[in-house]
């Protein structure tokens, strides 16, 4: 607990961006940690339905060495909402974080990916010439199990209200129980980055519930072992024991193919280690520290 307070002792520096869709610009909310003037530079990407304040904790571990940024991606957290919801796809998703590695001034970027911010760190490591130095991938893969995409289905794109506080944290801790066993300082960090009181004073989740438009109506996955195959950075993948959207064989796979990297399992949790503790983001500040 004294660890965790001390890694949550102060707010990152909030900044903006726009951006752009195929229906106009759009206002990003961005988090940073670090020295500012710091070429060493880490952007992170959270998960389908979460927010840029999920790296904290891992902001503040890598502060020391280097500069972090942390986007709310369009409609999430503090980013603007989309105007068409057909909009939140990796075209849009993929030139907003192209902006924020421009941005940073940066012309080598390391990159943290959980869930969603996995696969599309994966899509910019493919890519020819690709400013994405080292890729942290956390617990996503070429293979995205269906029951995990059944399970997100349940929940994402609800737009519960809740009287009190109370409320709210009971239901974040309900859908995302695969994150495990957190403790009550860290359910109440997640909760208050992911809840704001609307007019009314109700409690309301920070993210338009038009993401899952596209999420629905998407066919099948595709096949991301092309991708998977072309990427050529240093990488590290890191897998919840417990998880449904990553399986022990295709970790298992990826760890013989593309970039052949080691593999960390985090025991007593699902989808997806949160990066909160020590045991889990140790290994992501040791791997980007090696250069």
């Amino acid at each position: 607990m004294a660890e965790w307070a001390m890694l949550t002792r102060s707010s990152p520096r909030t900044r903006t961006l726009d951006s752009l869709s195929p229906h106009g610009f759009h206002r990003v909310t961005y988090y940073e940690w670090g020295d500012p003037a710091n070429d060493r530079v880490v952007v992170c990407v959270h998960g389908l339905s979460r927010n840029g304040r999920d790296f904290d904790v891992l902001g503040e571990a890598l502060a020391p060495t280097h500069r972090v940024l942390a986007p709310d991606m369009p409609g999430r957290g503090a980013s603007q909402w989309l105007a068409d919801p057909n909009d939140y796809a990796f075209p849009t998703y993929l030139t907003t974080l192209t902006a924020l590695v421009a941005r940073s001034g940066a012309e080598r970027v390391a990159w943290v990916g959980t869930s969603m911010g996995a696969l599309l760190g994966m899509v910019m490591a493919a890519q020819p010439n690709s400013p994405v130095a080292r890729l942290v991938v956390n617990d996503a893969g070429p293979v995205i199990e269906p029951a995990a995409l059944a399970r997100i289905r349940d929940y994402v794109g609800l737009a519960p209200t809740f009287a009190t506080f109370t409320e709210a944290q009971a239901y974040i801790r309900a859908v995302s129980a695969p994150f495990g066993a957190l403790s009550e300082a860290q359910w109440e960090h997640l909760t208050r980055t992911s809840v704001a009181q609307d007019a009314q004073g109700r409690y309301a989740l920070t993210y338009d519930p038009g993401i899952a438009v596209a999420f629905r109506s998407a066919a099948a996955p595709p096949d991301l072992w092309p991708v998977w195959d072309a990427i050529r950075c240093p990488t590290l993948v890191l897998r919840g024991a417990r998880s449904d959207l990553l399986s022990p064989a295709t970790a298992a796979q990826m760890a013989q193919r593309g970039p052949r990297p080691p593999v960390v399992e985090v025991p007593g949790v699902g989808h997806a280690p949160m990066l909160l503790s020590p045991d889990q983001y140790q290994p992501v500040v040791d791997f980007l520290r090696q250069v």
